[in-house]
């Protein structure tokens, strides 16, 4: 099969190769699937530079996120051949979705509607199911909330900010250059500040009235989310997602203190099968209603080293997908 293989560390351009290697063959509790579409995130690109806490043993193939039909199973895995799923795959193990097949333990593989189109799919699972958990179960977001969040043109913010306007809160989404600003304004944010441009706590506070955010999605980390903790209105959460800075939030406490504010930690990786799948349902009755319409921006498999190179460097808009199903194997 084809495959791009990170076989040296480095950004994805220089650790990136196309080779052809053997189809990976599922161990009991895994399947393979035939990949249609693999997503694009900034965990792959750390991937590449063996900074990722995930990193597996070189040479690998990086993508944690498919949709694709499932062409093979492992002992105590009982699904069809042909089921179309979408999944997080081994990535972990070097069996990521960058290539004609994956491998995906089946407690990851989850229902795709017939509705869905495969890129959106292969967008939808990580992104959608972490904002759930931020959003809902740690951060029980009220309607009309004030939800500021940072990095809304990426992958892991867009999916919040779209996920928090279908949930009937009032958004700030926080970016930096003017296309990211137009990606956030056509997918629904009620507010959008360039943080490059503009006082990110005088914008918050004139467009909240003087209240400040009642929660704040932080996938960035480090300063910039720091910074935002004086932007908290009383009794506010800020939710520690994830570190794309490089470092988790940098921020001072007596300003939670005197605000009476939290700061909380959201771990996707800590549900049970039980609740993953009644999130996941949640958020497919959402998307069926046209609230969590895809951002996704489709990419040839050629162009794989040129688009994780744009994510590594935060220049991507929206959410990068790679289409794999027309690779001539």
């Amino acid at each position: 099969m084809h495959a791009w293989q990170v076989q040296r560390h480095g950004p994805p351009r220089d650790a990136l190769r196309l080779v052809v290697v053997d189809e990976p063959t599922p161990g009991p509790g895994e399947l393979r699937l035939r990949v249609r579409s693999a997503a694009i995130g900034l965990p792959d690109a750390l991937m590449c530079r063996g900074s990722y806490a995930f990193s597996p043993a070189l040479p690998f193939v990086p993508g944690q996120e498919v949709c694709g039909t499932v062409d093979a199973v492992g002992a105590g895995v009982d699904l069809p051949l042909g089921t179309r799923l979408m999944a997080v795959t081994s990535f972990f193990d070097g069996h990521g979705g960058f290539a004609d097949a994956a491998i995906a333990r089946w407690d990851t593989a989850f229902r795709v509607p017939d509705a869905m189109g495969d890129e959106d799919a292969a967008a939808f699972r990580i992104g959608y199911s972490t904002a759930w958990i931020g959003l809902v179960r740690r951060g029980a977001l009220q309607r009309g909330e004030w939800l500021l969040v940072l990095g809304a043109a990426g992958g892991s913010g867009l999916a919040a900010m779209r996920l928090g306007v279908a949930l009937g809160a009032r958004v700030i989404a926080v970016v930096a250059g003017e296309a990211k600003q137009e990606l956030c304004a056509r997918s629904g944010a009620d507010v959008v500040i360039d943080r490059t441009a503009n006082s990110l706590l005088d914008e918050v506070l004139v467009a909240t009235g003087g209240d400040g955010a009642d929660i704040v999605y932080d996938p960035v980390g480090g300063a910039v989310a720091g910074a935002t903790v004086r932007c908290l209105a009383t009794g506010g959460r800020l939710l520690a997602v994830g570190f794309a800075s490089g470092s988790w939030v940098d921020a001072d406490i007596s300003e939670f203190v005197r605000r009476n504010a939290s700061i909380v930690g959201v771990y996707a990786g800590g549900q049970t099968r039980a609740e993953a799948e009644t999130d996941h349902e949640s958020l497919l009755g959402l998307a069926a209603d046209g609230r969590l319409a895809g951002a996704t921006r489709v990419v040839p498999f050629d162009e794989l080293p040129d688009a994780l190179d744009a994510v590594d460097r935060a220049e991507a808009v929206g959410k990068l997908v790679v289409h794999v199903t027309d690779v001539d194997t």
